[in-house]
């Protein structure tokens, strides 16, 4: 696959909440770092992550607005929304894959902390 082919279908893995399929296409040593807070690091660590993530979202979207291959990075903009109870939060997103040999090396997403937390804490109350 192709360095947009894989990123795409780690968020397509993502989107059904399918954490295993999406952590097959990690390397081991991946760096997931979510710009407001500390990078996880290591395929078992995401996959502990996402799961805790994913977990409270009935259904999953990842929308992608625009998207960019340059050599071996995706770049992609993304509107990434979970449904949670009866509600959606919507979530702004730059993200930043970097791949080799069809899986990720590094994952950056770039989003509004605060955004998010005041969307859950409406949502999950």
């Amino acid at each position: 696959m192709t360095p947009l082919e894989t990123a795409n279908t780690f968020m397509k893995h993502i989107e059904s909440k399918d954490v295993n399929a999406a952590t097959a296409l990690l390397t081991s040593d991946i760096s997931y770092e979510n710009m407001p807070i500390d990078p996880v690091v290591g395929r078992d660590a995401v996959r502990q992550v996402l799961e805790g993530f994913l977990a409270p979202a009935g259904e999953v979207e990842w929308k992608v607005l625009s998207e960019w291959e340059v050599g071996s990075t995706v770049i992609n903009e993304r509107l990434d929304r979970f449904q949670i109870a009866d509600g959606w939060l919507e979530l702004p997103v730059a993200g930043f894959f970097e791949v080799t040999d069809g899986l990720i090396t590094l994952w950056r997403d770039y989003f509004d902390m605060g955004s998010y937390m005041s969307q859950f804490s409406t949502l999950a109350s």
